[in-house]
């Protein structure tokens, strides 16, 4: 029975499960249909959309007593294409529908171009779809997969639908136990085992795709994860999987630092690192960005992740940072702070780091800079922590000085006076003038009340001793100044050696060209600690560049806009900008207009680079097809000119031959003329192809009728038995023609020429085969280029055309022409082409690779 899926009626969004593999054949279908016939079991209404069993006995007797849909039949360029009903499929509106194949392109003229996009349809339908995917379709993954196997991937799904799966399981299988299950027949026919087992299906390809499945898999299981934790709000950390975040300051133990936490995080499989700068809200001051880079590139040389998080109480943002990112081991380094600036300005970030860290490890790592640091550097901006410390030690450093000096009874009047100094100077160098000249109006009246006979009374008896009192009160104030002002020069010159640091990594980025706006807009948002930074274009408002912190920070957000050249507006959101920022700010958007204006140039250069390429085409061109243009013309008229001259009298064979070398010059000239107009439609862009399926054993017979010599000593190899192609049969003609004719030039005298193909994965290779000197690795990529000639046999003919326009063909066409080593000496050129008929789908035809299911490994799918 249906359901009533009329409008209205729908309560719910189908749900989407999908079975990921990591390779064909580890059974990604089979899982599929059972899971289907367990859901019929329990009264589930399950209909069959698409299944592609690939002759699979085992697979196809798991379709019995399932509802199957009768497929769609599409025509594309001539032939006929099986596709799923989508309406049928819907107006059938069972409770569950199995589509195979996730990543599939459907054949032109249905409503989506992908299967994911129909799945999608059913799913809002309100119907539950299964379905299979390998590994090397998903989208993030496509460059990696080809690293690995060496073949790019055509079809690609995108990682975002298989993330919004409701259920995703993986269907694991060991290398050894897949390439067992080949050999025994279970995947591909035996005529592709031995091929597929000694190509995509080597152990190290099947174990490196096995990893990226288990490690894609972990990774949405951690977004799952994590998920669940907020909606629960557990706060504690799971100890799921190793993470360690080390902290970085931009000091010069941060390589230190990093090296330890990445061999910390290597000890267990599938640990993390991660690396995080808090950066606080007050400016440029505070780290070097010229050591920060550096670190930055170690910790993703080391295969870690660089965070910048802004935050003014350091070890709060820390640990929030490593909360969120569920770590386990937190790596700090000890303190540059020596005991004098310890016992100053109290626990340290590491300290208080440990002290709130509860379920999260801190490893607290020395290096060759602990307790290096010079005395604090407080004239900056006093924070109200500091200030509240200065008042309190104003207050109670004096009484602390007097209850013990007190009771010192060998101590004078003067040392007494020295001790009292020293701490008004202490006072001075952690809260600032205004607590110094607290505590030395307080020191004063204490050693006064307390020291200055008579004692326990404000009268001085003596009038040296008041001298003495008002001298220590003005030496002190005077020191305490001083002391103050010489901080805050400090800190100001180490502001204005950041800001030259900055600088100077702004000007470094600009020189070094490649992504240096990104750069510099990630180290202008690092810099001012802002949360993102945009360069806008003035008119229309568009997004030129983003940087993004990923990280929100409390408190109200302005708005800073600054003009970057004539055209741009850096847009920085976040803190307020003080105005000793503003300055700089104004360098950092000056060498972003001039990173601007280098990536324009840069755009109007590869614009015209593709024109300049065409001119030295047309010069080379011209320079030397004159020679070879000439020769042919000049016998042809040479030999016309003679038949039409009265004055002399031919025999018969005379004429003959003399019509016979016209048109040998003649044909000559117009394979010279043909090649370069097909170079010259090749390098425009404008060659226009008709695919359609080719067999071999009829194209090669009219190349080699084309050739100067039709009785060449050319030998074909089981020809008929080759697999059809996907080509142009004129244009390959051509390719074959010049390809053999390049061989006989250079074969060995009396040695033919053979010619081979044999299908490997969804291709054809075609192979043409001399046994000439052979080629050096060094010019194989040589002899592709236009007008070069590299044989030692015959340089006087042509103009090196026809290798280079035979590999552009081939492209054209969607296939490669290599060069290889003909064993035993020689060259072997191959020429690989799509194949027409897949392995396992019948009658693919003229519709090629672009609109049809093409999987890696011997073209075969689940």
């Amino acid at each position: 029975m249906s359901r009533d899926l009329t409008p209205g009626s729908l309560t719910r969004r189908g749900r989407l499960r999908v079975y990921l593999g990591s390779a064909p054949g580890v059974g990604k279908t089979y899982r599929m249909l059972d899971e289907a016939r367990r859901r019929q079991e329990r009264g589930a209404e399950v209909a069959v959309g698409y299944i592609e069993c690939h002759g699979r006995v085992h697979t196809e007797n798991m379709l019995e007593g399932l509802d199957v849909i009768p497929r769609l039949t599409r025509t594309y360029r001539g032939t006929d294409f099986k596709e799923m009903d989508l309406d049928a499929l819907l107006a059938r509106r069972p409770s569950v529908a199995l589509v195979d194949e996730l990543a599939h392109t459907n054949i032109p003229g249905g409503r989506h171009a992908k299967r994911w996009q129909d799945i999608e349809e059913l799913l809002a339908a309100g119907i539950d779809v299964i379905t299979t995917v390998n590994i090397q379709h998903l989208e993030s993954l496509n460059d990696v997969v080809q690293k690995i196997t060496g073949i790019p991937q055509r079809e690609t799904v995108p990682d975002e639908v298989v993330r919004k799966a409701d259920q995703l399981e993986l269907v694991d299988m060991a290398p050894q136990a897949l390439r067992r299950r080949m050999a025994h027949g279970n995947v591909y026919k035996a005529e592709k085992v031995d091929a597929a087992l000694s190509n995509y299906f080597r152990v190290g390809n099947l174990t490196a795709l096995r990893e990226l499945a288990l490690l894609w898999v972990a990774g949405r299981v951690d977004e799952g994860l994590r998920d669940y934790r907020a909606t629960h709000n557990i706060d504690r950390v799971w100890e799921t999987r190793e993470r360690v975040v080390v902290a970085l300051t931009g000091g010069p133990e941060g390589e230190t630092l990093v090296r330890r936490a990445a061999r910390i995080a290597d000890r267990t499989a599938g640990g993390e690192l991660l690396a995080v700068h808090i950066t606080r809200s007050d400016g440029l001051a505070g780290a070097s960005p010229g050591n920060l880079a550096e670190q930055r590139q170690l910790v993703e040389t080391l295969g870690g992740s660089y965070h910048v998080v802004i935050g003014d109480d350091i070890p709060t943002a820390l640990l929030a940072f490593a909360r969120a990112h569920d770590a386990t081991q937190l790596v700090l380094g000890t303190s540059r702070r020596g005991r004098i600036n310890r016992f100053l300005t109290g626990p340290g970030i590491g300290e208080t780091t440990v002290d709130a860290s509860e379920d999260i490890d801190v490893h607290m790592v020395t290096h060759e800079f602990t307790g290096r640091g010079r005395l604090p550097s407080l004239g900056r901006r006093h924070s109200k922590r500091r200030t509240i410390a200065g008042f309190t030690s104003g207050l109670v450093l004096p009484a602390f000085l007097t209850a013990v000096l007190s009771q010192l009874h060998s101590v004078n009047l003067t040392a007494v006076a020295l001790i009292f100094q020293l701490g008004v100077v202490a006072v001075a160098l952690l809260g600032g003038a205004f607590s110094a000249l607290m505590a030395s109006l307080i020191a004063s009246l204490l050693l006064n009340y307390y020291f200055i006979p008579p004692v326990h009374s404000f009268t001085i008896g003596e009038t040296n001793n008041v001298i003495a009192l008002v001298v220590f009160a003005a030496v002190a104030l005077t020191v305490s100044t001083v002391v103050d002002r010489a901080t805050r020069q400090t800190a100001r010159a180490a502001r204005a050696t950041a800001e030259a640091e900055t600088i100077s990594t702004l000007a470094g980025s600009v020189l070094r060209g490649a992504d240096a706006l990104p750069a510099l807009l990630d180290k202008s948002r690092t810099a001012f600690g802002m949360e993102s930074v945009a360069l806008l274009a003035r008119t229309g408002g568009e997004v030129l560049a983003r940087s993004d912190s990923g990280v929100e920070s409390s408190g109200e957000r302005e708005v800073t806009e600054v003009p970057a050249g004539t055209d741009a507006l850096l847009v920085l959101t976040g803190r307020r900008l003080p105005a000793a920022d503003q300055r700089v700010l104004a360098a950092f958007a000056a060498h972003i207009a001039a990173a601007l204006e280098r990536d324009r140039l840069a755009t109007v250069a590869a614009e015209v680079e593709p024109i300049k390429a065409a001119d030295r085409m047309r010069t080379a061109l011209l320079a030397a097809v004159s020679h070879d243009l000439r020769t042919p013309l000049a016998a042809a008229r040479a030999s016309v000119g003679s038949l039409r001259s009265p004055d002399v009298e031919f025999s018969p064979e005379d004429q003959a031959e003399l019509l016979a070398t016209a048109d040998e010059s003649l044909v000559k000239l117009t394979g010279l003329v043909d090649n370069l107009l097909d170079m010259s439609r090749l390098q425009a862009g404008a060659l226009t192809l008709h695919l359609a399926e080719t067999h071999l054993d009829e194209v090669l017979p009219r190349a080699l009728d084309s050739l100067a010599d039709p009785d060449a000593p050319v030998q074909p190899l089981d020809l008929e038995t080759a697999p059809a192609v996907l080509a142009d049969p004129p244009l390959l003609e051509r390719v074959l023609a010049n390809v053999i004719t390049n061989a006989l030039r250079y074969n060995a005298p009396g040695a033919p020429v053979l010619v081979a193909a044999s299908s490997h994965q969804d291709r054809v290779e075609i192979r043409v085969i001399d046994r000439g000197p052979g080629i050096a690795p060094e010019d194989r990529d040589r002899v592709f280029l236009p007008f070069q000639r590299l044989g030692d046999t015959d340089n006087t003919t042509g103009v090196g055309l026809g290798l280079a326009l035979s590999r552009g063909l081939a492209e054209a066409m969607g296939g490669s022409l290599e060069v290889e080593d003909t064993p035993g000496g020689g060259t072997t050129m191959l020429l690989t082409l799509p194949a027409a008929v897949r392995p396992g789908a019948a009658g693919l035809g003229a519709a090629g690779f672009e609109a049809a299911e093409s999987e890696l490994a011997e073209g075969a799918v689940e």
